[in-house]
């Protein structure tokens, strides 16, 4: 694997590294030392897949707080999407900034977010499959969200949102409420 740091701290781009030979490829997508002596949180206690049918579909932005903060490796498998993350740690130096990144299947890219970041991706393809690892497991309580589409944020979509679930659609704006 290469890991490759962004400019949001604990925010990183896992990129794979082949082995070739006639048959194909191996990649080691991940590995529990290799996070760690990057200090990455590698506790894996849920893995989770969503497919989306149509381009434009927006999933997002979402995060837990505590007692239930949650670390995600998420690649795309099929098709391909736009990723987004917020950082949403109280008293970060890069709080509320955003890192966005396009993971594919032809690119095999995985993004790295780290527990309170808010996260989010809009597919750029039909029938798009998206792969998560995660920290914690899925925990309604301390679920949270962001308004994709808030202004404070500036996030860029690079389509027109063809579906997204009323839940996103209703995450309060900044300053409108518990988020």
């Amino acid at each position: 694997m290469i890991i490759t740091p962004t400019h949001l701290e604990g925010c990183v781009v896992v990129d794979l590294q082949l082995r070739e030979d006639d048959r194909g490829f191996f990649a080691r997508t991940f590995c529990r030392q290799e996070f760690a002596a990057a200090g990455l949180e590698p506790v894996v206690e849920q893995c989770n897949l969503s497919f989306n049918h149509r381009a434009g579909t927006l999933r997002g932005m979402h995060f837990q707080v505590a007692p239930a903060t949650e670390a995600k490796l998420v690649r795309c498998t099929s098709g391909a999407v736009i990723d987004q993350v917020v950082d949403v740690r109280p008293g970060s130096p890069t709080y509320l900034q955003t890192f966005a990144v396009e993971l594919s299947q032809a690119n095999r890219r995985a993004l790295y977010v780290p527990p309170m970041f808010a996260h989010g991706y809009q597919t750029l393809t039909d029938a798009a499959e998206v792969a998560y690892q995660v920290s914690e497991a899925y925990t309604p309580g301390t679920e949270r969200g962001l308004r994709h589409d808030d202004p404070a944020l500036g996030l860029g979509w690079p389509l027109p949102v063809s579906v997204i679930s009323d839940k996103d659609a209703a995450w309060p704006l900044l300053g409108q409420g518990p988020s």
